[in-house]
């Protein structure tokens, strides 16, 4: 039997309740990996949590819509998007493994990049002064007053990024709920939601949830979503439904590429933007896609639905759309997830990454920067 010793209380630390932002941060996990089944629960906790629940309503994490549910605030949207990227950056955990060096530089932080020669025309916000000073004092000699002329100005040779419109397609298929795979990619999209949010302002980000079907996803329907769980236990499934006339019950759980890409290339081509990317993070070889106006559902992975799924693929190339495919690979069973990802690079010019759910971040971050591709001077 444990044995506890007590002993009267001095004062000395006092008790502090736990800060809503901690809370918050705790029920945020929750959501990441289960959606709006937490927020549902929240009703039931209200008689035996009431203070913490009060706590985070009167700090703004939580609300309550119209019919009396629990939603999250855009003050906890945001903050779940920075606690994302801190995720994906912690400056501890990178230094446990050594530093690397990334493109990346933290919201609301300043990238100083080269110094040259002031030319007409350059806005006067992107001054140098310390060069700018420099260059006078070397060329006066020291002392003061410092007279600044027009040869001594210098400003930093900032490089204004076009515009660049991102879709995420993002995995809702029943595999997802396992390993933690579906959390730590609802993050990833969540990481990028903030850096579009705080460093590319200009861009358009949308994701896109693909399961038996596929579906936009704004910032809030991203929290609350989860993966679809599974319906039908046959290991052979062969389903074609018309979509004009759909039965009651549709299995949700299946993966269709094909839509999301035939969704996202859609989104994309609406925007006025140079630079078009489409960034798939997945578990599983498609198992659906559209024939028409037909949806067919095909387990084991059929090679109609690969080709299906890679002439889409193609097509989005074509339209100029750059695409890179994130397999998250959990063990050897995974190998033609592999090698499906493989051929999308292939036909697309893309690229491809298999790893797991822990290490995909940083790698889905470098790549949606590079997706931007060339900078543009102005």
């Amino acid at each position: 039997m444990p044995r506890f010793e007590y002993t009267k209380f001095d004062g000395e630390d006092p008790f502090a309740p736990q800060s809503a932002d901690k809370l918050f941060d705790q029920l945020s996990e929750y959501l990441m990996h289960y959606g709006d089944e937490v927020l549902e629960d929240l009703q039931s906790l209200e008689d035996e949590n009431d203070d913490v629940l009060k706590l985070l309503q009167k700090q703004g994490y939580i609300e309550k819509d119209e019919k009396g549910q629990y939603r999250v605030t855009p003050k906890a949207i945001k903050r779940m998007e920075t606690k994302s990227l801190e995720h994906l950056f912690d400056v501890r955990r990178q230094d446990a493994l050594g530093r690397h060096e990334t493109s990346f530089r933290g919201v609301g932080q300043t990238v100083h990049e080269e110094t040259r020669a002031y030319e007409y025309g350059d806005q006067v916000s992107n001054l140098n002064m310390q060069e700018t000073l420099k260059n006078a004092l070397t060329r006066q000699g020291g002392g003061v007053p410092i007279g600044i002329h027009e040869e001594d100005l210098m400003v930093y040779d900032t490089q204004y990024q076009t515009r660049c419109a991102t879709v995420i397609l993002l995995d809702m298929s029943g595999s997802m709920s396992r390993y933690g795979k579906y959390g730590q990619a609802k993050k990833v999209a969540m990481a990028i939601g903030g850096l579009v949010r705080g460093k590319y302002q200009g861009d358009f980000l949308q994701t896109v949830g693909f399961y038996s079907y596929a579906s936009p996803l704004t910032e809030r329907e991203l929290i609350n979503s989860a993966p679809k769980p599974v319906s039908i236990y046959d290991s052979r499934v062969a389903l074609t439904i018309n979509l004009d006339a759909p039965p009651s019950f549709v299995p949700q759980h299946f993966t269709n590429i094909h839509a999301g890409l035939q969704f996202a290339r859609r989104i994309v081509n609406k925007q006025q933007a140079q630079n078009k990317q489409i960034i798939i993070i997945t578990d599983g070889e498609p198992t659906a896609h559209l024939e028409g106006r037909n949806l067919r559902l095909l387990y084991p992975p059929a090679d109609v639905t690969a080709r299906a799924t890679l002439s889409e693929a193609k097509r989005c190339a074509d339209e100029n759309i750059h695409i890179s495919s994130f397999a998250l690979i959990e063990d050897y069973f995974y190998h033609d997830l592999a090698n499906f990802v493989e051929k999308l690079a292939m036909v697309t010019g893309g690229i491809s990454a298999t790893c797991n759910a822990q290490d995909m971040g940083q790698m889905v971050i470098e790549s949606f920067i590079a997706g931007r591709r060339k900078r543009t001077r102005m």
